[in-house]
Order: structure tokens, then sequence, then C-alpha cells
């Protein structure tokens, strides 16, 4: 009887101290999501054999890599922060690396380095947190075509929408022209079922 009253209440801290991880990571992503700054990632054309994954679209972005002055400084999995200031139509550009995390007075993200290249000069190329941007597994696939077809368009602009704060990024949507890509995907089937 006694192990009892001492199991009930271990059991109970256990299942709190269970709820309690994802409920802090899903109360941080809001956090950013709420009081982050917004940054434009321009994207870039995705590996054309590189699949369609079912359930999200893959995403690279233009702004990737930086000159670096010495290759050996850099390796490769690394954690850095990136320093972002926008051009003149909002878009992110990197200010600036470093391994050591940067003052909050800055707007920054946490990421890791790709690769180093060396030829007449050092890249690094950085890997960015947010490359894939989740939906509803039904609209997935007419959303990636979408921005595929985006891509090939030179005339299209399509970017990624990134809440950042404190080294932290959420990926809050994908536009095509500014529209967002959920909103394509269905005016695009609305015309399908009209034809």
């Amino acid at each position: 009887m006694n192990s009892k009253k001492v199991i009930f209440p271990i059991f109970i801290l256990v299942a709190l101290a269970q709820l309690s991880v994802p409920s802090k990571m899903i109360w941080d992503r809001e956090e950013v999501l709420e009081n982050g700054k917004e940054f434009k990632f321009k994207t870039a054309p995705i590996d054309p054999s590189d699949p369609f994954r079912g359930k999200y679209i893959v995403l690279r972005y233009d702004e990737t890599t930086v000159e670096i002055p010495k290759e050996h400084d850099w390796v490769r999995g690394e954690d850095i922060y990136v320093s972002l200031i926008k051009d003149k139509e909002g878009f992110a550009k990197i200010k600036s690396i470093s391994k050591e995390k940067i003052n909050e007075n800055e707007d920054f993200v946490k990421a890791e380095v790709s690769f180093v290249t060396s030829y007449e000069t050092s890249e690094l190329t950085i890997e960015y947190p947010f490359d894939r941007f989740y939906m509803e597994e039904s609209k997935a696939y007419d959303a990636e075509l979408s921005y595929t077809e985006s891509l090939r368009d030179t005339t299209s602009v399509t970017y990624a929408l990134v809440s950042i704060k404190n080294g932290d990024a959420v990926l809050k949507d994908v536009l095509i022209d500014g529209i967002p890509i959920k909103e394509l995907v269905k005016a695009k089937k609305e015309t399908e079922k009209q034809d």
C-alpha cells in the first residue's frame, strides 16, 4: 500500500515533465512568430534530382554564401551565427558570420556551416534551419509544382517569410509574387474543379 502512494506522485511528476518539453518548444516557436522580426529570404532553384518529399517543399536560398579569409577556421556542421540586414527591396542579406553569439541588438539567425570551398577565394556556404515548408499532404504536391514553376519563370519572385528573434527562426510562409503558396494552390484547385 505504501509503494502505491509513492508511485502515483512519481508518475504524475514524470507525466508533467514529459508534457513540459513539447509545451516549451511550442511556446518558444509562438514567441518567435509573435515578437520576431520578419525577413524575406529569396529562394533559389532546387536540385532537379531531388524529388518531392511528401509533406513538405524543399527550399534553397539565394543568400547562402559568404567570403571568408581562412578555409581551415570553419568546420562542416559547426554552429554559426549569421548577422542579417535587409536590402532596398526588403530581402535578407548576410552582413557577417561569427562563431560566437552575436549581440542581441542585431538581427541574426543560428545556422550551420554546410561546406567551404577554396578556389581564388574561400567561401562558406550556410545551411539555414528553415529549409523545409510543411503543408497538408493533399496540397503539398501541387504546392511543389507551383513553387518549381515559379522558379523557372524569371519574372516571378519567390521567397520564404521567416520570423527571427535572438537567433531562433520560424518559417512562416512561402510566397510567389507576394501571394502565399497555400492560396495559389487553393485557387488552382478551384479553377480545375470549374473546368
